[in-house]
């Protein structure tokens, strides 16, 4: 099933936290799954295990760029039996 996830990977004690959060979005762009950046999170789209595994991705990412110390925060959304996609939830609001 397509899920949603919410991505937002802030730097600790990091005296310029823009390219630690760079390396990270790069990840997710170079992954091929759908993606959306947003100022406070990056929204991933896809298949459970990929989403998870491109987060995990971003989060190694961001440490080898310099991130001694990172927050993660992440929102899953998924139904048991129904795709979940950015569009369902946004798409009246346009």
């Amino acid at each position: 099933m397509t899920v949603n996830l919410s991505l937002q990977i802030i730097p600790v004690n990091t005296a310029d936290a823009y390219p630690v959060i760079d390396a990270a979005i790069h990840v997710v762009q170079a992954s091929g799954i759908k993606y959306e950046v947003q100022p406070f999170a990056t929204l991933l789209e896809g298949p459970l295990n990929e989403v998870m595994d491109v987060a995990m991705r971003a989060k190694e990412a961001a440490l080898q760029a310099g991130g001694e110390e990172l927050v993660i925060n992440m929102q899953l959304h998924l139904k048991k039996s129904q795709d979940v996609h950015f569009e369902d939830k946004t798409e009246k609001f346009k």
